[in-house]
């Protein structure tokens, strides 16, 4: 499923940069980082989904 804002095959391609990025050599361990990180950002910014433009 691709789309403008969504492609899994980026997605996924994100994931592997990041862990790079962090110096993570474990994709599994990258995952989990990036969601802590999204889930705290969420958080921060209301815990709301669908945001006013």
């Amino acid at each position: 499923m691709c789309g403008p804002h969504f492609c899994s095959m980026k997605i996924s391609q994100d994931v592997r940069d990041y862990a790079a990025e962090q110096g993570i050599l474990d994709e599994a361990e990258a995952l989990k980082r990036g969601l802590d990180e999204k889930s705290k950002q969420f958080l921060q910014e209301g815990a709301v989904i669908y945001h006013k433009v």
